[in-house]
């Protein structure tokens, strides 16, 4: 057995946090076709913690697989790695998780307040071919790294749409007010600023969805494994991926929208603004002219 964190970096007090067995190495994905799992049905869960997960330095010739980076935890789990802030996490317990990510804080550039997750169950059945099943679990013929590292590919967007889906549900609740008083009144109420704060929330969240996960992407296992496509087509519908994205495309472009009315609003008051002082200046400039014409006469 080989220490990860001798990988991973040494936890505080000098102490490691787990094991992981090595395998036969390939370029993309490890050639053992042994799994190291052994229970018949066994937990998967995604954990967003950042924006940003440093994978430098965690390159090794011994992994699963390299992209994404995954490898096996203690003696019978798997982790997978991405750069986008996800953490997968297969046939842990609770606590060997949390010790896992603890073991990672330092990698995570952006940690999230909030950790979104997303779990699966996946049961090993060798007489039935890949299928998942209406409301139960991810039945697999076998329980190997590549079948597993797509599954975590799918649970890993998953979760990424869940949480832009809910920021950009925020961002709706932000603007429909100043939507629905503009057309009930036909103007916008609201300071400059607080406009601009909900501009920028627009822009902050569009900027973050349209980060670097590409859900419409075919994950680099299923270019050694194109046997493996129809599990990932059938993962792909099991978390509806493709038709949460297309809504998610579809909601950022009403919020770039929104974000381009508002500027257009704020350029138009600031114009009438300037309109109304040239207009003053010009009746002052003609009240002081009569006002010196008058004087003139009367002198």
């Amino acid at each position: 057995m080989t220490v990860w964190l001798a990988v991973l970096d040494r936890a505080s007090a000098g102490q490691f946090r787990g094991v992981i067995v090595v395998t036969t190495v390939g370029t993309s994905i490890s050639q053992a076709s042994a799994s190291p799992l052994v229970a018949p049905r066994i937990t998967a869960r995604a954990f967003f913690v950042s924006e940003r997960l440093n994978m430098s330095g965690l390159e090794r010739g011994d992994v699963l697989a390299t992209i994404p980076l995954a490898f096996r935890v203690n003696a019978n789990g798997i982790a997978i790695l991405f750069r986008y802030g996800v953490v997968v996490l297969i046939g842990l317990n609770a606590l060997e998780e949390e010790e896992f990510l603890r073991g990672l804080e330092h990698r995570m550039t952006g940690k999230l307040a909030r950790r979104d997750e997303e779990i699966a169950i996946i049961e090993l059945a060798p007489e039935k071919e890949d299928q998942i099943p209406p409301g139960g679990p991810i039945c697999l013929q076998s329980l190997s790294p590549d079948r597993l590292i797509l599954i975590g590919e799918a649970l890993a967007k998953s979760v990424v749409l869940a949480r832009h889906e809910r920021e950009v549900a925020s961002v709706f609740d932000t603007t429909e007010p100043f939507a629905r008083e503009l057309a009930r009144s036909g103007r916008m109420r609201g300071s400059r600023r607080s406009i601009l704060q909900n501009i920028g929330n627009a822009l902050l969240v569009r900027h973050r969805v349209s980060g670097p996960v590409e859900v419409g992407e075919k994950p680099d296992v299923l270019w050694d494994k194109p046997h493996l496509e129809r599990l990932y087509a059938r993962l792909e519908d099991e978390y509806e991926l493709k038709e949460r994205a297309e809504s998610l495309n579809g909601k950022l472009a009403v919020i770039a929208e929104s974000a381009q009315v508002l500027t257009d609003i704020i350029d138009t008051r600031r114009s009438l603004r300037l309109e109304v002082i040239i207009v003053l200046l010009i009746l002052f400039e003609v009240l002081v002219t009569i006002y010196q014409l008058a004087m003139g006469r009367h002198s």
